[in-house]
């Protein structure tokens, strides 16, 4: 997308379904083994109640909303805030939505809310993201 084509309001979004063997696999690329994540026997003794998907999970499905869709290819991701509001379980749809909040059109950065959800409307993250477009 070109940046001339961006606007404050904008927004896009992305849904995946959080299984046991997505979160094994973001285990393995992050190397985050914390047992909350991945021994439901573990997980049952915490606040928890079972297991839960990793809180940056959702943080990458923020960031492929942002390289894919908006604003898309030429995204340089500058910062990110995040504020993981309640856990998300297995089997839960998770949905990031982006929205576009502001445009600097001189450094062509663009500052869009970035929030995730689960199929109840929860909302499960907030934060705020920084992006350039090439």
């Amino acid at each position: 997308m070109k940046f001339e084509e961006i606007h404050v309001g904008q927004s896009a979004s992305r849904t995946v379904t959080v299984d046991g063997d997505l979160v094994s696999r973001f285990s393995e690329v992050s190397g985050d083994t914390n047992p909350v994540h991945l021994d439901e026997d573990y997980a049952k003794q915490t606040i928890f109640q079972g297991r839960i998907a990793h809180g940056m999970l959702s943080g990458a499905l923020i960031s492929a909303v942002l390289a894919n869709d908006l604003p898309g290819n030429g995204t340089i991701y500058l910062s990110q805030s995040f504020r993981f509001l309640k856990p998300v379980r297995l089997g839960d749809s998770l949905t990031a939505t982006v929205t576009v909040t502001s445009l600097d059109q001189k450094k062509r950065f663009i500052e869009l809310t970035t929030e995730c959800f689960v199929q109840d409307g929860s909302k499960v993250v907030s934060g705020v993201a920084l992006t350039k477009l090439l």
